[in-house]
């Protein structure tokens, strides 16, 4: 029994850790690249992050806030000193929101405290648009149907048919969603005028993307609705540009 009882005594009461990460760890997590956007998601990857294991549920959000601090973890996220809401932390892993209030600055400061333990404060690259598209595996867009079921190899889309994307870093709205709150109603792109989806490199007609903006009732996440071309090829590479800034190459719409 005595074994045990050190182990209890060793893991329970001894020497907690700092968080550990750096700069090249913490990233877009749509496009897993070391640049950052405001009102993006970002993820953070490292050691001795958090004790437990969570992601955030509807009764974190008090008073219809996001939370800077998930219940009972103790984890805080700041950016250039403001705390950013928080989606998921586990010991390698944290998923947070970059505020949307950052400024024009090309370089903002993240500090991770964990029970006021704080690790390294670290520069991450900050641009004003780093569109990424959601992916399914490494290959696959999310994307769903409007009745929300998922397009995947076994039920693929077709041409001419409406389907929604989801993206993140595509930059402010009309109006904006103010800082810790959901958005709550459509909410179209600022640059919306210079939003493009591409197929296989060519940009769709504009008349084929009836919405490109907030996704009512998130934050941080865009949908984008598109109707399909009647010549759209099978399996299509699919790519977001907004500003002439392309999201990266590689993701594939399963198409039929």
């Amino acid at each position: 029994m005595l074994p045990w009882i050190f182990f209890f005594l060793a893991y329970c009461c001894g020497e907690r850790f700092a968080p550990q990460y750096s700069a090249a760890t913490v990233v877009h997590a749509a496009t897993a690249l070391p640049i950052l956007a405001p009102n993006a998601f970002a993820s953070i990857y490292g050691k001795d992050l958090a004790y437990t294991t969570r992601a955030i549920a509807s009764t974190d959000l008090a008073g219809g806030l996001l939370p800077t601090v998930l219940p009972s973890t103790g984890v805080r996220v700041l950016v250039d000193g403001l705390a950013a809401p928080i989606w998921y932390v586990s010991p390698t892993q944290i998923n947070f929101l970059m505020p949307g209030i950052l400024g024009n600055n090309p370089r903002v400061r993240i500090l991770v405290t964990l029970d006021g333990k704080a690790g390294p404060e670290v520069e991450c690259r900050l641009v004003p648009l780093a569109p990424g598209l959601f992916a399914l595996d490494p290959e696959t867009v999310i994307a769903t149907r409007l009745d929300g079921a998922l397009i995947r190899d076994s039920s693929p889309s077709a041409p001419g048919m409406d389907i929604v994307l989801y993206a993140t870093g595509l930059g402010p709205t009309i109006p904006d969603t103010p800082y810790r709150q959901l958005a709550p109603s459509a909410a179209p792109l600022l640059y919306r005028p210079s939003f493009e989806v591409l197929l296989n490199g060519t940009p769709v007609p504009g008349n084929r993307i009836r919405y490109a903006g907030a996704a009512p009732g998130f934050a941080g996440l865009y949908q984008i609705n598109l109707w399909l071309p009647d010549n759209t090829p099978a399996n299509p590479e699919i790519q977001l540009r907004i500003s002439g800034v392309l999201s990266p190459p590689g993701l594939h719409l399963p198409l039929r």
